[in-house]
């Protein structure tokens, strides 16, 4: 059998039905829909950046690549949000930590971890960076990657009402380099390059 595994934190309406469906309820999902991450060049190095419930997309996608290929960072308020990936079926993934109140890991943020893990890069082997989390953080990797030059991919969240681009909803600034003056995260996201994004009207 086909399995999905939903990684999601009570917050509104709509993950209150999730949780409050039970066993054996039923819900109705509209998707595939939009657009995922690039993969990188073979032999390349990878930095995954992930910021609470932002790991969910990136633990896909370090399953899917070489094992030593890439260098995973993984932030969390409180050493008590921290995703076992072991128990939904990830093991072997390698997973630096920080944590806000610093109960595990590096005190402070996952950023913080990026900065100095970025620095044991020469200009030459400079790597892909794929981050994942709420909109300050990403707005810090994309400061770090588009001064460093860096290539980077971002996943974003947003309030999405149609998940087909007609409702304008979840509608953001392209960047004045782009012949695009709004993407739709539904459809042309949720993953954009860093370097399509108005970081400054997010």
């Amino acid at each position: 059998d086909d399995l999905v595994l939903i990684l999601y934190r009570v917050v509104g309406q709509g993950t209150t039905i999730m949780c409050d469906a039970g066993e054996g309820g039923s819900l109705s999902v509209l998707g595939p829909l939009g657009s995922g991450f690039e993969m990188p060049h073979k032999g390349e190095t990878s930095v995954l950046v992930a910021g609470g419930m932002g790991i969910a997309p990136l633990i896909f996608l370090a399953s899917i690549m070489e094992s030593g290929s890439f260098i995973f960072l993984s932030g969390f308020g409180s050493g008590e949000e921290i995703v076992a990936t072991d128990e939904i079926g990830f093991s072997g993934i390698d997973l630096s930590i920080s944590t806000d109140d610093g109960s595990a890991g590096h005190r402070g943020l996952v950023t913080e971890l990026m900065k100095n893990r970025l620095t044991g890069f020469d200009g030459k082997t400079n790597p892909s960076v794929f981050a994942c989390g709420p909109l300050p953080m990403l707005k810090e990797v994309a400061a770090i990657t588009l001064d460093g030059a860096l290539p980077c991919q971002v996943s974003l969240e947003a309030t999405m009402a149609c998940g087909l681009g007609a409702c304008q909803g979840c509608a953001i600034r392209g960047s004045l380099e782009q012949n695009t003056a709004y993407y739709h995260v539904c459809q042309d996201g949720p993953v954009f390059d860093v370097n399509a994004l108005d970081w400054g009207a997010l």
